[in-house]
């Protein structure tokens, strides 16, 4: 078990190289939302790293103190598992100090967006792709290349394309950190008990069927994307079917608001036949919260789901956050050509804030989670497959079932049944984002219908793309 293990870790790193793009134009993972973007900084906020400045910089900082905020969005299982292997770099490298502060999505971009507009971005940031963009072109991010150049950074066991999707105008600014998927998690332990059974890459009439075959055998209701975070990743997925971007050029890819029906009617026809979660469950709720998300949290099948949307590497989290006996399996998201849909990403990046005056110790973080095999010991992909191929054959037989679940889930299920994912958003996804979410929520609540929501998305969303 093992070694078939091993091999599919390596097999899913190398599989994962010919959906990754690359250059400028590589595809970006269209997980967590951000709240804001702040306005651009000098140009002159700090100088390109060489190869030459991070030696120096390293040689100038021996036997100094280094005090380093390393900040990131997460889970229970994330964040405990980062505390400890932050304690374990800072007892191997004493002159360092890390102070880790972490919160849910949500509130981690709105927080991120306001100290990088104040200059007081945390030094180590974890960063997601669609938003790599734009913290780079607001001259926030440091670019990296310098401290991989002198081997601060040691990229020589990654793949060159998983090596590109962190750059931005021919600057490192993010050190991918794994690869993942977008996945429906659901309680197995549920479905078993009332014969259901769920298949990989539905179509969304099968999934409809679903959905009112579980709450009809079991009263437990649907939730959709909307609490996880992941509406927008969800309308973006429901396009690619059709052969559509979200995002074209200063505007939607869709010609016509009829395009983004299909996508708020699931919600609309949900509330309506009454198999979809009431909206007003998540009003006491951390949104985008794995621990109080309805697949795991709540006290009866009116308040609860049979299933989430996540990304794949969540797996972990749902699985330590499901009630005692409770198995979580996961699938691919539905769509009208799940094949066409699917697409491998850039779990998240760790990047380095411009402003940071100890970007060298940072850059020594970054490689340690990286490439120590203790440090993933720990981690053991929670944040997806590690980049490193030394590192993902190395920590292979240390993983859970549930991890194994999960890397076998983008290897077998993912892989072969994908294509090239979308190039990154726009600086303006942000508000794009809001919009949905908000649109989202009021077509649940009943106060706007879907094809109204449809229409002020194309038309509002248009206005803020030609702006850019």
């Amino acid at each position: 078990m093992k070694k078939r293990l091993t091999a599919i870790i390596l097999v899913l790193v190398l599989a994962a190289v010919s959906f990754v793009g690359c250059g400028n134009s590589t595809p970006a993972s269209q997980a967590p939302a951000a709240s804001a973007s702040s306005q651009p900084a000098p140009e002159s906020a700090q100088p390109a790293v060489t190869s030459e400045t991070a030696v120096a910089d390293a040689d100038s900082a021996a036997g100094e103190e280094s005090n380093l905020i390393m900040f990131w969005w997460g889970n229970q299982t994330r964040n405990e598992r980062t505390q400890q292997v932050l304690e374990m770099f800072m007892a191997e490298n004493p002159g360092i100090t890390i102070d880790g502060q972490f919160a849910d999505g949500s509130e981690y971009w709105t927080r991120l967006a306001t100290l990088a507009a104040g200059r007081t971005m945390p030094d180590v940031v974890q960063m997601e792709y669609t938003f790599l963009s734009q913290y780079a072109r607001n001259s926030q991010l440091a670019d990296l290349q310098g401290y991989v150049d002198s081997g601060a950074i040691d990229l020589s066991d990654t793949s060159e394309q998983i090596v590109q999707t962190g750059i931005v105008d021919g600057a490192l600014y993010g050190i991918c950190n794994g690869v993942t998927s977008f996945a429906m998690m659901y309680n197995k332990t549920l479905l078993d008990g009332a014969g259901i059974a769920v298949k990989d890459n539905m179509n969304l009439d099968e999934f409809r069927a679903l959905c009112k075959e579980v709450y009809a055998k079991t009263g437990y209701k649907t939730a959709l994307t909307y609490g996880s975070g992941k509406s927008p990743d969800y309308l973006l997925f429901l396009l690619r079917a059709h052969g559509k971007k979200l995002y074209g050029d200063g505007a939607f890819e869709a010609t016509d608001a009829s395009e983004f029906n299909e996508f708020f009617a699931l919600f609309e026809d949900g509330i309506n036949e009454g198999w979809h979660v009431d909206p007003s469950v998540y009003v006491e709720r951390q949104q985008a919260s794995v621990e109080q998300d309805c697949l795991v949290y709540g006290s009866s099948p009116e308040n609860m789901s049979w299933c989430a949307f996540y990304a794949s590497n969540q797996i972990t989290a749902m699985q330590n956050a499901a009630p005692e006996g409770v198995e979580i399996a996961m699938t691919t998201f539905p769509s009208a050509n799940p094949v066409i849909s699917n697409f491998l990403s850039p779990s998240q990046f760790f990047s380095i804030s411009v402003d940071s005056p100890q970007a060298e110790a940072g850059a020594k973080l970054i490689n340690y989670l990286t490439n120590s095999v203790e440090c993933n010991n720990v981690l053991l992909g929670e944040r997806g497959v590690p980049i490193s191929q030394v590192v993902a054959k190395a920590i292979a037989p240390n993983l859970d079932a549930t991890a194994q679940r999960a890397v076998t889930f983008i290897n077998d299920v993912i892989t072969p049944n994908s294509t090239t994912i979308d190039p990154p958003a726009p600086a303006t996804a942000s508000q794009i984002r809001d919009m949905i979410d908000k649109l989202t929520e009021q077509v649940l609540y009943g106060e706007m219908t879907a094809s109204a929501a449809s229409e002020q998305l194309f038309n509002e969303g248009n206005a803020i793309l030609a702006a850019g």
